[in-house]
């Protein structure tokens, strides 16, 4: 993708783009900033709320579907383009990266509350996560797009089962309770 080829599709001028951005990369990691906050504000749930850890990951992910739907090409078109560009690579890789954080960070917190068995917490955000990337690439990057739905359910089956157990998979909700950390 060029910047010419890019602005022939719409009615503005390269003058135009130039003026928000410094070159097409700049334009990708914007959109991949954007992306990421999006993501994040929909998988805060689970990431940050007190409540049913299980009916918090089900409603963050239900969010990061309906985004990756919406946002499948993009997905695409930066994954692709990571494979032979240097500077788009450490943007994807980049993005992939905070969520494994992000991850990593509330499996520990539920470890601690008992709430998840003993594992590693990047290791096992990194599988989750990519192998969430992957699926949402494959999907809803190219038309047609596959249904929702099913997606949602295979991620949640995966997520649930290998995070909190098996038991509540088809509930989508459980019994577990996880509080907030006291203020220090």
């Amino acid at each position: 993708m060029t910047v010419d080829k890019l602005m022939e599709q719409t009615s503005l001028s390269r003058a135009a783009f130039y003026y928000h951005f410094a070159d097409i990369h700049d334009l990708m990691e914007t959109l991949l900033a954007r992306l990421q906050s999006e993501i994040m504000g929909g998988v805060s749930p689970w990431l940050s709320e007190e409540g049913d850890p299980v009916a918090l990951l089900y409603q963050s992910l239900s969010a990061e579907v309906e985004l990756c739907h919406s946002r499948g090409p993009l997905l695409k078109a930066i994954s692709d383009s990571a494979g032979a560009d240097t500077r788009m690579e450490e943007a994807w890789y980049g993005f992939l990266d905070s969520f494994d954080d992000a991850v990593a960070e509330r499996i520990s917190a539920d470890q601690e509350q008992g709430l998840i068995d003993p594992l590693d917490p990047k290791l096992i955000a990194t599988t989750l996560n990519r192998a969430d990337a992957a699926l949402y690439i494959q999907a809803f990057g190219s038309k047609p797009r596959r249904r929702k739905g099913p997606v949602l359910a295979a991620i949640s089956r995966v997520w649930i089962s290998t995070l909190y157990g098996g038991r509540w998979v088809e509930n989508r909700a459980s019994t577990l309770y996880r509080e907030q950390p006291e203020e220090r």
